[in-house]
């Protein structure tokens, strides 16, 4: 099996052939092509066709080794090389044409994460992380906010829309969470979130549940650059589905406060 670096480079190719799709196809703008996860939870053949190709290239580079994603493969496998993959994080974004999403691709080998990568397609920004490599935007490594105020902090956040039972936990801990900090921001990928939370753009981040093929790079990227992701008790989170805390160090620690007094 080849090194950290290897499986990164992979995916930085898979990652860049998914982008470069879903920047020319059509978005299908009439929502009758727009089909039902669940409660307002959006899947195209646009979601499909990146993870097939995202599949083919990754596969054929490491054969024997395991994808799983959210539109072909949801099933989540430990054992061996498993591929973990959003082949479009933002997909009601997209749909509209609000340029924030992402395809996130994390490498793990036997249940620990080796590599991982988030590229913004719009903008091009292509996150990536190395197990004991560090994480990096096009030539600059890294880090997480040195901020350690609360007053001062930018928080980024996810809406419990597929989880609608969390809703008042959720708005109770955003009241706490608005009047202590500098702000909060909702753009609607995890993914690049917790690239903004690696690149030091944002402080902290919370989200009540997440699956796995929406962390699974993130994870990498905000530990690798020095921050601390776990679920809302404080524990350390692997590849699952989830609640995510994640921030630098200090803002991690005042927001699993927060969480603990809810």
């Amino acid at each position: 099996m080849n090194s950290a670096l290897d499986l990164l480079t992979l995916a930085i190719r898979a990652a860049e052939q998914a982008a470069d799709y879903l920047r020319t196809v059509e978005r299908p703008q009439d929502p009758q092509a727009w089909g039902i996860k669940g409660h307002r939870d959006f899947v195209t053949e646009v979601d499909r066709t990146s993870e097939r190709i995202i599949t083919n290239i990754l596969t054929q580079g490491e054969p024997g080794s395991t994808v799983v994603g959210e539109e072909l493969q949801p099933t989540m496998v430990d054992g061996g090389l498993v591929w973990v993959v959003d082949p479009l994080d933002g997909t009601t974004n997209f749909l509209h044409g609000y340029p924030q999403f992402a395809v996130s691709i994390g490498a793990a080998v036997d249940g620990v994460l080796q590599a991982g990568v988030v590229l913004h397609v719009s903008s091009g920004s292509l996150f990536r992380a190395s197990r004991g490599g560090g994480t990096w935007l096009g030539g600059a490594r890294l880090q997480v906010s040195t901020i350690r105020d609360p007053g001062m902090a930018l928080v980024g956040t996810g809406f419990p829309f597929k989880h609608i039972d969390q809703l008042e936990a959720f708005q109770r801990q955003l009241a706490v969470i608005l009047s202590s900090t500098s702000g909060v921001r909702r753009a609607g990928s995890a993914a690049l979130d917790l690239a903004d939370v690696a690149a030091g753009r944002f402080e902290g981040f919370w989200e009540l549940r997440l699956a796995p093929w929406d962390i699974a790079a993130g994870l990498l990227l905000v530990r690798e650059a020095g921050g601390v992701v776990t679920d809302t008790a404080g524990r350390e989170i692997g590849i699952e589905h989830t609640g995510v805390v994640a921030g630098n160090p200090w803002i991690h620690e005042w927001l699993l406060k927060v969480m603990a007094n809810d």
